[in-house]
């Protein structure tokens, strides 16, 4: 007896450090918690849905960036908005044991809480 080959993504849940559920992540896509699409990543790199980096996913589930690091240049290939998941969590688990930050290093989750909610005023306007 054999049983169909069925892997959904498992979402994982990204918090602030103060333990707040911020974002779902399905697979490289970020959604926030009413399931409307707001960024992406890529190889552990940050970006809003218009491509802005904003920061690196970090093990424990956090948004983080060097406090004395540069902008970076917006994403040349922004994916396409994907459809929203069909099981959304209605609640995320506890959060983990979050690891205190030093100096040099920001939770841009907590330094900029709308950072999802805007666009960048830093894209070249579109034509």
């Amino acid at each position: 007896m054999s049983t169909p080959a069925h892997n959904p993504i498992r979402p994982a849940f990204i918090f602030d450090t103060h333990g707040d559920w911020q974002a779902t992540k399905f697979g490289d896509f970020l959604f926030n918690t009413r399931g409307e699409y707001i960024g992406f990543v890529e190889t552990g790199e940050v970006y809003k849905r218009d491509g802005e980096w904003i920061g690196r996913l970090s093990r424990d589930g956090r948004i983080l960036r060097k406090r004395s690091e540069r902008r970076r240049p917006f994403h040349p290939h922004p994916p396409a908005a994907p459809p929203r998941p069909e099981r959304l969590p209605p609640r995320a688990p506890l959060p983990p044991m979050m690891a205190e930050l030093d100096f040099s290093t920001i939770d841009v989750l907590d330094e900029e809480p709308d950072i999802f909610k805007r666009i960048s005023d830093l894209r070249p306007d579109m034509d």
